[in-house]
């Protein structure tokens, strides 16, 4: 991958929960120049563990060759259904990189709280490791775990696609449009085929 090429094509993923059985993510892919070209959905179980399996749909739908990287707005999401972004490398041959916006302590004594016979799920928490701090131009600080790239080049491709404020523009955008499908649904929309392009 060439970080400087303008034509660099990110699928951004993220959730919006809404509380109930199922959680909605959102997938926009975004050009380097911030240009959207690109859009899918698909739904998690609030406390499953079919989250992997959502974002690599996304990415078999979508059928693309052109998209270079995947971000994803966090590894837990829908009440701890955890997301395994080097499952999601191996099956994609994309590298990813995973982004959250605070400091924290970790979910491992959560997850054994909620979930005190579920040693498969804290295994799954525990091979996410540490994460790296990066300082974006903006002047925030954004916590990444990269995968198939080294966290300087994760760094770079977060501050490429960051216009202001504290998230990169394909998970922050991602996000956006996840929720207006979820306040879409409760107003009594009909909701997006899984993985719908």
């Amino acid at each position: 991958m060439h970080l400087a090429k303008s034509g660099i094509r990110v699928l951004g993923i993220a959730e919006s929960y809404s509380g109930r059985e199922q959680s909605t993510l959102a997938g926009i892919v975004m050009r380097k120049d911030l240009r959207i070209d690109g859009a899918a959905f698909a739904r998690v179980t609030v406390g499953g563990m079919d989250a992997t399996d959502a974002v690599i749909g996304i990415v078999t739908d979508l059928a693309r060759r052109d998209i270079n990287l995947i971000m994803i707005s966090g590894s837990v999401i829908a009440w701890y259904n955890i997301i395994d972004p080097a499952a999601v490398q191996d099956a994609t041959g994309l590298p990813v990189i995973v982004t959250t916006y605070e400091e924290s302590e970790g979910l491992a004594e959560d997850i054994r709280r909620h979930f005190p016979d579920d040693a498969g799920r804290l295994a799954a928490y525990q091979r996410l490791g540490d994460r790296t701090q990066v300082g974006l131009h903006s002047g925030y600080t954004l916590f990444v775990r990269p995968y198939g790239l080294s966290p300087g080049d994760a760094a770079r491709l977060c501050n490429d696609f960051t216009h202001d404020g504290r998230m990169p523009e394909p998970v922050r955008v991602a996000r956006l449009i996840a929720r207006g499908v979820v306040r879409s649904l409760r107003c009594g929309g009909s909701a997006p085929d899984d993985h719908d392009r």
